[in-house]
């Protein structure tokens, strides 16, 4: 079996896209796999393609080989696009290899070790903070404290236990505070004022109104500060009881300082790629809670990172705020790994997101059943994507 070339899909999800990759053989199997362009990643699907180009005529089921290929290749300029490109080529091969086993695809890495994957509600609220997304998804937009309390109980009745959100600015725009990112508040000095701290705390006592005591809360921050400003939001919040704080924070023992200075577990580390970047936040103890973004990484180095966490006693999570086929992909990871704390699944989100799998995931009682089926246990409907052109 060898690798003939790819091709790649773009679905229009509301207020992004979501993306595809189909590597094709020459004896007819596909192997497929989401990525992510939609988020600071613009050009990833050229060098998707470029680089497939690259391994025409390989054995897929080689998947290492070709991942060290690959890197070797872009050595000089790593991370960033040309991982995520690697990361996605990596994905799509691993379906096929299961695929041509006749196995799932955590029974390539080592078996499923539990059955039912814990979620998170994530993005609570913080879709519907946007009129044309909470149009697009076909709930009212949050308005007001009082719909946040309706929506934490909206969210406990569905069965999660647990549940994560953003900083939400009503009757501002932009709607959220989101400085990191270039929209709203201190860019780039990236300074915090006390007026959005106590309006952030009204936010996540309302969520803790509705949800209940039992219900884990967890905070993204996100880039939106920096080590200053981070203290200040944690200190000022450390006594509600939160699950976690999410930071994004590139300078391990900054974060370290800001871990040792709370009560309240730090998870972090969405935005680094390859071991090389993970290692030195794990030597630092910079964080609880270690999250790994599969369709960056790929599965299989994303086994890697797992392992090296596992060293230092600290569990993963995934970085899943994609579509159904990254949490198919998401959760043979969370399947396969010992040290797996909690998986991220966005629950609000466009009608048609059912339609472009031809299996969605099984979700009961707030948790995700194991996959069945060879590969990741899910296709594309090809019918479904081109009927929502991308935006």
């Amino acid at each position: 079996m060898k690798i003939t070339g790819c091709e790649t899909l773009h679905c229009g999800a509301g207020w992004r896209n979501f993306s595809f990759l189909k590597i094709l053989t020459d004896d007819g199997l596909t192997g497929i796999a989401e990525y992510n362009e939609s988020y600071g990643s613009k050009g990833l699907t050229a060098v998707i393609e470029a680089l497939v180009e690259t391994i025409q005529g390989r054995n897929p089921c080689h998947h290492e080989a070709i991942s060290q290929q690959l890197y070797a290749m872009t050595r000089q300029a790593p991370g960033g696009i040309n991982q995520q490109a690697m990361a996605a080529i990596e994905n799509a091969l691993m379906d096929i290899k299961g695929k041509a086993l006749g196995v799932p695809v955590y029974d390539l890495i080592g078996g499923p070790v539990r059955d039912r994957l814990m979620l998170y509600w994530s993005h609570c609220g913080s879709y519907l903070m946007r009129p044309a997304a909470a149009e697009a998804i076909g709930l009212p937009p949050l308005k007001n404290l009082d719909d946040v309390v309706a929506l934490g109980k909206r969210v406990r009745e569905s069965g999660y236990k647990g549940l994560k959100t953003n900083i939400f600015l009503f009757g501002e725009d932009p709607p959220m505070y989101m400085p990191g990112f270039g929209r709203g508040g201190d860019t780039p000095a990236l300074n915090v004022e006390k007026p959005m701290i106590r309006n952030l705390r009204a936010q996540l006592e309302a969520l803790r109104e509705g949800a209940g005591e039992d219900m884990g809360i967890r905070l993204d921050i996100n880039f939106n500060c920096k080590t200053e400003g981070y203290l200040q939001i944690t200190r000022a919040l450390d006594d509600l009881g939160l699950t976690w704080f999410e930071i994004d924070l590139y300078d391990p023992p900054a974060l370290r300082h800001i871990r040792n200075s709370l009560q309240t577990p730090i998870a972090s580390c969405e935005s680094l790629f390859r071991l090389q970047e993970f290692r030195p936040f794990f030597e630092h103890h910079s964080m609880d809670v270690a999250i790994i973004d599969l369709p960056w990484n790929g599965i299989f180095h994303s086994m890697k990172i797992a392992a090296m966490a596992e060293a230092y006693e600290i569990n993963v999570a995934p970085h899943n705020f994609y579509g159904h086929l990254s949490s198919f992909m998401s959760a043979h990871m969370c399947a396969a790994v010992p040290n797996f704390r909690i998986m991220e699944i966005d629950v609000d989100d466009v009608p048609w997101k059912d339609d472009i799998v031809t299996n969605v995931p099984v979700i009961e009682d707030g948790h995700m059943l194991l996959p069945q089926g060879p590969g990741w246990g899910t296709e594309l409907n090809e019918d479904a994507i081109r009927a929502h052109p991308p935006i």
